[in-house]
């Protein structure tokens, strides 16, 4: 098979071999994708391919104070429309992925009894507020509460440090005061009572500390947008989605998929984005609408292979066949 090979098991082929490209460096600032764009899943915000739908929930969340419950299929870009967003508005960024281990309260705070119990073994005994470790949410809400763990600012224990992302530099959009973007990413990993007990933290925009004896509130201090991610593997709590925005993700088509190719990797310069994107099309699975339910991910995989491998689908069937077979056509074992 004739393709460009970065990896040749052969020691007699090794002139058709050629050296992996230096990966572009993560800027603070906003710009478009070029071909040497990291690979894989982007974790640096800097594209995002909208549309109107997306515009307007993102506007209306703004406008309620309501988090965007954001639905759609796996690799339909759910997750990283929380960096870009926070990127253009120029807001702190924070995010946790839910497992099926999840509490709500993970989300707003902990308590290390192991290491209290540790330090007590120890006679190194610390105030309780020093074995609280501040959750996403509560940097989000709070961020110089939660650095103090919630006590005065004449408190002897050290600050923690923000874990947030820092935002990119000037002003931000809305206030002279940046905001928080926070993403809670897959939610219906958890356990059905965990958005039942986000009610009130995402309903009201605080919660309170008690564990330890620490009953004071920790309420909102500044704009925030909270993005929550679903895949429809479980039912969410009617009570839960009427507090939310609902954003649906429907599956791109193909001009969508070449805009997107364009985003991430400039102009299409081997005349290949719309043919792989037709061909995505038709491999990928019929959803209950009737369309095809093409995954952005992988059609980028697919681009991406047929960039650095310089495979032409129409000219190169084989080559693109094996690399379909390898991006594209994933099926769970029966």
């Amino acid at each position: 098979m004739d393709y460009q090979k970065y990896f040749d098991h052969e020691n007699g082929n090794r002139r058709k071999t050629i050296t992996l490209k230096k990966l572009a460096p993560t800027s603070g600032r906003m710009k478009k994708a070029d071909g040497d764009a990291p690979g894989g899943d982007r974790r640096d915000g800097l594209v995002y391919v909208y549309n109107e739908q997306i515009e307007l929930a993102i506007n209306v969340a703004l406008a309620t104070h309501r988090p965007i419950l954001i639905r759609g299929t796996s690799g339909s870009g759910k997750s990283s429309l929380a960096r870009n967003v926070a990127r253009r508005l120029k807001w702190w960024y924070y995010e946790q992925v839910v497992t099926s281990r999840t509490q709500a309260r993970d989300l707003q705070w902990s308590f290390d009894t192991l290491r209290r119990l540790s330090d007590a073994q120890a006679k190194k005994l610390k105030p309780n507020a020093a074995y609280i470790e501040p959750g996403v949410l509560w940097w989000a809400f709070d961020p110089n509460g939660a650095a103090r763990r919630g006590q005065q600012a004449s408190s002897k224990l050290p600050r923690v440090a923000n874990p947030g992302i820092v935002p990119p530099k000037g002003k931000s959009t809305i206030s002279t005061e940046p905001g928080a973007v926070v993403l809670l990413d897959e939610i219906d990993k958890a356990d059905p009572d965990v958005p039942n007990n986000l009610l009130v933290p995402l309903g009201s925009l605080q919660f309170k500390v008690i564990e330890t004896g620490l009953k004071f509130d920790v309420i909102a201090k500044r704009h925030l947008l909270v993005l929550i991610t679903t895949n429809d593997e479980r039912v969410l709590p009617n009570a839960f989605m009427r507090r939310c925005v609902m954003l649906r993700l429907e599956p791109p088509e193909a001009p969508q998929l070449v805009n997107i190719a364009k985003e991430h990797y400039g102009p299409d310069k081997k005349n290949i984005y719309a043919s792989i994107a037709d061909k995505v099309l038709a491999l990928a699975p019929v959803g209950t609408s009737g369309k095809p339910e093409a995954s952005a991910a992988e059609y980028l995989d697919a681009v991406r292979a047929c960039i650095e491998l310089g495979v032409n689908p129409e000219s190169n069937p084989s080559a693109w066949e094996a690399i379909a077979n390898t991006t594209l056509s994933k099926k769970a074992a029966v």
